[in-house]
């Protein structure tokens, strides 16, 4: 006697055969329509996109000055992107170059202009991602998830710094998104294939890593697969075959784009695994700084208070409750199983990155979608649990009135504090984007000067904020590692800057004199002054050689050496109730023009 065929999956359990799913159920109703979300998540994006700081210099020198030179044929060069290293994508770069120029099409236009409107774009396109997600956690999970999942994104710094920022990261965390919707999505069959195929653009035209935020999907779908029958295996199959050809012809994209770029055979995501996983010793990114493995674990708490607490309790919760409890899952139409699968991203990435010696802030980025849906689930269980009203249990006991008022009390303490985060940073750190205002009418610097940087190399936004075929240029500081150079302007082909390997460039971050001018070159200078503070050879009081500098344009710049780090973390009023300790002290920024000798 044969043994028994096993039956189809279903949502509930096995995975739908195409010949057997069950009926489509009937949607599931919002707590807020997918229009009225997206509204919410735009308007937040665009403010991001309008104030935020630009929190790292690698967005302005491998992203935004690249995108410059492909724009306006000149622009600063790190050593990524010499044809020896090579480990840039062109591809990626080459859409926003084509929406600033795009840009230039339109009236008014400006170089700051171009600038603000590629943020404004990748904040309509994280809106779009988000709204999406935020369906899919609504119709497969519980309206009131979906809601929690939609506070915690609009209402966190991390997302602030990240929805909007011109980096890799940020644009893995679209495709995380997209991909996990799709996977998450059994709705009209399984989406595996869509589901790899998006993250296989974030990690091939972004970052190659992020692609391992898919493996417990994969898993997921490997599981099922093995309980299922034959013929429902070889559709499982099928779907991840076709789900590989899908990232096969986006990594031929990519192939060819960044080979014209280069003009030569590269593949970009495999030159940055190789870097930055087998460079060897002496190499690779921990010669630029490394961390302890709390790291992720202070910056994730600054980024989203208590929703990183609460996405971290999310599994536990979740054995808990099922532990206690044997009533099926309130709201919800997955397994436990399901629900496992979909808090694992955020643990895998948390735990492989921590273990990393070098660590940066927006390395978490493609992984704070899923925080944000651990954060939501686990608050969806907690408010579950408290919302018990049996009188026979201690929860019961509890008056209604006082679990919303403590409930309230969190939530909206959560709230202020987030946001008291966003203004505090945006108040401290803003000043880099606004000194450069003088310079976008006629009447201060000419083209072709120099606007000249020491010890702020690092705070220079983008050649975007020079008009006029202004050139930023660097002067000896303190600082002895490597510095950006300058892309070729050589006209021996299309972007020649591209493929000519550029001098003085190496792996090493060893300095380069020759990336230095003398500082009687520099028609203009941006320098930052502390009072108090000690100056050097290297590093004179600019500000206050008024014999040499004139200053143009001054902006309040935090202390934040001098500023206590409740101060630092928090926007707090400078207000007398305020004790002198915790309150915020400032030096000033400032674009400095050089006084002509008579």
């Amino acid at each position: 006697m044969p043994p028994p065929v096993a039956k189809p999956l279903t949502s509930r359990g096995p995975l739908p055969s195409s010949a057997s799913r069950p009926k489509r159920k009937p949607a599931t109703p919002f707590a807020v329509k997918p229009i009225g979300a997206f509204y919410v998540f735009l308007g937040a994006n665009i403010l991001a996109a309008i104030y935020a700081p630009i929190q790292d210099c690698d967005e302005t020198f491998n992203y935004w000055e690249p995108t410059h030179y492909i724009s306006h044929g000149y622009g600063l060069q790190t050593w990524e992107y010499s044809p020896e290293y090579a480990i840039r994508s062109w591809t990626y770069l080459a859409f926003h170059a084509l929406l600033g120029s795009f840009r230039r099409l339109l009236p008014f236009s400006t170089k700051v202009g171009e600038f603000y409107f590629i943020r404004y774009v990748l904040a309509f396109v994280c809106a779009l991602c988000q709204t999406q997600m935020f369906r899919v956690i609504n119709g497969t999970l519980n309206p009131r998830i979906a809601l929690f999942f939609m506070m915690a994104m609009i209402f966190s710094p991390g997302m602030f710094h990240a929805s909007a920022a011109f980096l890799p990261s940020s644009f893995a965390m679209y495709t995380t998104m997209l991909g996990m919707a799709a996977f998450m999505n059994w709705r009209g069959g399984l989406k595996t294939a869509l589901g790899m195929f998006y993250f296989s653009i974030g990690g091939i035209l972004g970052w190659p890593f992020a692609i391992a935020l898919s493996a417990p999907f994969l898993l997921e779908e490997l599981i099922f697969a093995s309980l299922s029958s034959k013929d429902a295996f070889i559709d499982a199959f099928m779907r991840f075959v076709r789900g590989f050809v899908a990232g096969l012809l986006v990594l031929l994209f990519e192939f060819i784009v960044s080979g014209f770029f280069y003009k030569q055979p590269v593949v970009v995501p495999f030159n940055i695994v190789m870097y930055n996983i087998f460079s060897g010793p002496g190499r690779g990114p921990e010669i630029y700084g490394t961390e302890a493995w709390h790291f992720y674990i202070r910056n994730l708490l600054l980024n989203f208070n208590i929703w990183f607490l609460l996405a971290v309790a999310a599994l536990p919760l979740f054995f808990l409750k099922k532990m206690l409890s044997r009533s099926p899952q309130e709201g919800g139409s997955v397994t436990g199983l399901r629900s496992i699968i979909f808090m694992s991203p955020f643990y895998l990435w948390l735990g492989i990155f921590s273990f990393q010696p070098h660590k940066e802030e927006r390395f978490m980025y493609p992984m704070y979608p899923a925080l944000a849906l651990n954060a939501a689930m686990s608050l969806h269980i907690i408010l579950a649990a408290f919302g018990q009203s049996d009188p026979k249990t201690l929860i019961g006991k509890i008056p209604a009135k006082l679990k919303l008022a403590v409930v309230s009390i969190t939530m909206i303490g959560s709230i202020d504090v987030g946001v008291a985060r966003i203004y505090g940073i945006y108040s401290a750190y803003s000043a880099p984007l606004k000194i450069y205002e003088p310079l976008q009418n006629s009447t201060i610097g000419m083209r072709g000067e120099s606007v000249c940087f020491g010890k702020e190399w690092y705070r220079f936004p983008s050649s975007y904020h020079l008009p006029n075929d202004m050139r930023a240029k660097f002067v000896k500081s303190e600082f002895d590692g490597l510095l950006p150079g300058e892309f070729s302007e050589a006209k021996t082909g299309f972007w020649a800057g591209a493929w000519l390997v550029p001098p003085g460039m190496n792996d090493l971050n060893q300095e380069d004199m020759g990336k230095y001018v003398d500082l009687q070159t520099c028609s203009f200078l941006v320098d930052t002054y502390y009072p108090g503070s000690q100056s050097s050879k290297h590093e004179p009081h600019y500000i206050l050689d008024e014999d040499n500098w004139e200053k143009v344009a001054c902006e309040p710049f935090l202390d934040a050496s001098q500023t206590h780090i409740l101060a630092r973390t928090l926007w707090l009023p400078n207000l007398s109730l305020i004790p002198e300790k915790y309150r915020r002290h400032w030096g000033e920024h400032c674009l400095l023009k050089h006084k002509k000798k008579a």
